[in-house]
């Protein structure tokens, strides 16, 4: 008698566990094994950059956390094989951890962090994964920058000037700067002291690319006279006003000097006499309240030109233009954009 086993459940299991398995030792060999180009490249001496400065345990770390975000990623936990992934890249930066990572991010949703990943993960060139996977990035990225990402160009001419995308520091100008960023309005301000700073909301669409210039008015400031013309008014009057007093005091002693001489010579019997102490008196007394109401109206006038004479602030246009036309561009090393730009 012939007994013929029976197919069960279990061994189309434990065949896709062996395949899971088989899979997963090859990624991890990935990471310790230098795919073709890498060998090649490092049989001809060239190191390999992504393992400079890293020790073997930290390469081994990674490999292990690696195999984990694998499991959970083919377990569909993104949100834990996501930081699984970030843990494995803060003990090693290898280009197929940036890879997986930035395929979860993009089943994710999270289309601004993936393309970053992604772009990362192809820096060092087409040697640094493997050719499939190269492509395969590529092919995501152009996916995400057409579908998915909208592209911002700002110009500014303005030295010095700080440029902030929604409320964050991108660049100082002057210079042209280009970001990949998700869909919706987005909050651009420029600012530089001594300017207006100018605050611009422009609302990007994905796959659509939005250009801008961006220019500051210069605020100058001045008066109507030189500062020190309101107060040499305000001098010359204080200068009257002393003059008075000191002319005021000299008519007292005058006048004191005068009713002596007349008490000394007649006594009571004698009236108020011309000597001339009592007419120079008199005459100094006229010219001290003369001199008080100059200074008055001096210091008033001085004071009222002080008020005139406050700085005045206004706006200088510095406009510029710029049109500018974008295209879509691809290279065998990253995808990103072309651009002409027409002055005028």
């Amino acid at each position: 008698m012939v007994i013929r086993a029976l197919p069960t459940r279990e061994a189309p299991r434990r065949a896709r566990a062996a395949l899971s398995a088989g899979l997963t030792l090859a990624l991890l060999s990935s990471l310790a094994a230098p795919a073709p180009a890498q060998a090649q490249a490092q049989a001809s001496g060239a190191p390999r950059r992504w393992h400079e400065g890293v020790s073997e345990e930290r390469k081994r770390r990674a490999i292990e956390l690696f195999a984990q975000a694998r499991e959970l990623h083919r377990q569909l936990m993104l949100g834990e094989a996501r930081a699984k992934y970030e843990e494995a890249l803060a003990q090693w930066e290898h280009p197929d951890l940036r890879f997986y990572l930035g395929r979860v991010l993009k089943t994710m949703g999270l289309s601004l962090l993936a393309h970053e990943s992604l772009r990362l993960s192809m820096r060092w060139g087409p040697g640094s994964l493997e050719p499939e996977d190269y492509v395969e990035a590529r092919a995501l990225m152009q996916e995400l920058v057409a579908r998915e990402l909208a592209v911002m160009e700002l110009r500014c001419d303005e030295p010095g000037a700080a440029v902030l995308l929604d409320g964050k520091p991108w660049f100082v100008g002057p210079g042209v700067a280009e970001r990949f960023l998700m869909p919706g309005e987005h909050v651009i301000t420029v600012k530089k002291e001594g300017y207006t700073p100018l605050t611009a909301t422009v609302v990007t669409y994905a796959g659509a690319r939005a250009s801008r210039v961006l220019s500051v008015d210069r605020i100058v400031t001045e008066r109507p006279w030189a500062a020190w013309v309101p107060w040499s008014v305000i001098g010359a009057g204080a200068g009257l006003g002393v003059a008075g007093g000191v002319l005021r005091w000299h008519a007292g002693e005058h006048m004191d000097d005068a009713g002596q001489q007349l008490e000394a010579s007649c006594g009571l019997r004698c009236g108020p006499g011309r000597s001339g102490e009592y007419s120079r008196s008199r005459t100094e007394s006229h010219v001290a309240v003369g001199l008080f109401i100059a200074a008055g109206a001096t210091l008033a006038t001085g004071a009222a030109l002080v008020y005139l004479n406050r700085p005045r602030s206004y706006r200088v246009d510095d406009q510029s233009g710029v049109k500018i036309e974008m295209v879509p561009g691809a290279s065998d090393a990253e995808v990103g954009l072309s651009a002409r730009l027409f002055f005028f």
